[in-house]
């Protein structure tokens, strides 16, 4: 009997069957009904977007979690807009890694990680679960950092304390797809327009240079070494390993096609979904740059955590300001901690075939983090860390997807063109190579 067979009768044995698999959600019916009125042509226009949005609209919360704020604030604050291009770039591969996953749950009918464990030798199929595993966590202790630091600045609370709040609503949330994954998608969905809103509220209190934005969002070009290594980090916190498992898995079941006509639809409202919500993704990532360029860069750019941005907003742009900046950042923390969670369990029942407790789960992938503050470690050190961990982890989604996006024996006649694969493997080899510029800094 295999070990994942063992480990799976264990579990059950034990009662433990508090499980969530996303690849295993289907829509309500009311959802349904939506989705069939729009592919039969009884419902167009903006409207019919609607059904279909939620996918990339979870995963876009993966491109604004608190590893993305430390690496913005420090590109504001040390370069003014001079790495905005940086972000413009990052946000480009984002939208044509996640096109692809989404792409590949819809034609195929499974995700990534499935996909890896039908058609890859067991030793790899092994060792890619394995990294992912240790890359969730790597993922949570960013997120769980954020949450916590916010929390312990707008309440006076411990590092300790706000971690545990932060758990606790995270499960809360995760709760809500008893219900449906509806009720959590909109959850989500509220959490990255708080974060949007508050940036949005930001710009109008710091003061931006507009044409020198402008004009720097289009002109690339790094001044020194450090400002290479702080693009390597821009783009290593952007693309993120969890989310491109995670996005096959999420449009898998939730498009029930029954004709190639209703497929080519729903693989075309995918893409809408994947440019709207990853451009707004952006244009948040390129606000947190331009805040932190407005409010900083002139008289204050040693800020390089976010703590220290915090307590140097206060004085500079009032309390209000710096408040808004950590509601952000705790609605940031809260929403990506929950995608990873979710990412996690798809991972492992991908890989492996079985999943465990949602409780157990977020013991596990949040001890590391926990761990961290006990001992009293540097958080700014630790989320430097825990992006070169993600860089180890990187390559294999990516190689992995391109690999079964070019095979006609995956896709049949939605085998992406020479053109999509191209750019795929030119972006994986620019991510993988300036990832690897990371870790060897880090």
């Amino acid at each position: 009997m295999s070990l994942p067979t063992i480990a799976l009768h264990l579990l059950e044995d034990a009662h433990l069957d508090a499980r969530y698999d996303p690849a295993s959600q289907h829509p309500d019916e009311a959802t349904l009904r939506e989705m069939r009125a729009v592919l039969s042509g009884k419902r167009r226009g903006f409207a019919a977007l609607t059904p279909f949005a939620g996918p990339a609209i979870v995963v876009s919360v993966a491109y604004m979690d608190p590893g993305n704020f430390a690496t913005n604030i420090q590109a504001g604050a040390r370069y003014g807009y001079g790495l905005l291009w940086v972000v413009l770039v990052a946000n480009a591969i984002a939208m044509l890694f996640q096109a692809m996953s989404a792409k590949l749950g819809i034609v195929t009918g499974r995700n990534l990680a499935q996909l890896c464990r039908e058609s890859f030798p067991a030793p790899l199929v092994w060792t890619m679960w394995i990294v992912s595993e240790i890359a969730a966590m790597a993922t949570d202790l960013a997120e769980f950092l954020g949450g916590a630091i916010g929390l312990s600045l707008v309440f006076h609370l411990p590092m300790l304390i706000g971690m545990a709040i932060t758990a606790a609503v995270t499960y809360a949330l995760l709760l809500l797809e008893r219900r449906g994954f509806r009720r959590l998608e909109l959850t989500i969905g509220a959490l990255v327009g708080i974060v949007g809103l508050a940036y949005l509220a930001e710009l109008f209190i710091v003061p931006i240079g507009w044409a020198d934005a402008g004009r720097q969002l289009l002109l690339p070009r790094l001044p020194d070494a450090q400002a290479c290594v702080l693009a390597v980090g821009i783009i290593g916190a952007t693309v993120m390993p969890h989310a491109l498992f995670l996005h096959s898995g999420l449009t898998q079941a939730r498009f029930p096609t029954r004709s190639e006509n209703e497929r080519r639809k729903v693989l075309r409202f995918s893409n809408i979904e994947v440019v709207v919500a990853l451009t707004i993704a952006g244009v948040i990532n390129l606000a947190m740059v331009m805040m932190a360029a407005g409010a900083f860069h002139a008289g204050h750019r040693d800020v390089a955590e976010i703590q220290t941005a915090y307590l140097t907003l206060t004085p500079l742009l009032g309390h209000a300001a710096a408040v808004i900046f950590l509601v952000s950042l705790i609605a940031s923390g809260i929403s990506s901690s929950v995608v990873g969670t979710m990412a996690g369990q798809l991972v492992m029942q991908g890989f492996v075939g079985f999943a465990i407790p949602l409780w157990l789960r977020r013991v596990i992938t949040m001890l590391p983090s926990f761990a961290v503050i006990y001992l009293g470690v540097d958080a700014t050190r630790a989320l430097v860390l825990s992006q070169a961990v993600l860089s180890i982890a990187l390559p294999f989604p990516m190689l992995a997807l391109i690999w079964f996006i070019a095979r006609r024996k995956s896709m049949g006649v939605y085998r992406s063109g020479a053109p999509t694969l191209l750019a795929a493997a030119v972006a994986a080899c620019f991510v993988i190579a300036l990832n690897l510029l990371l870790l060897t800094q880090a």
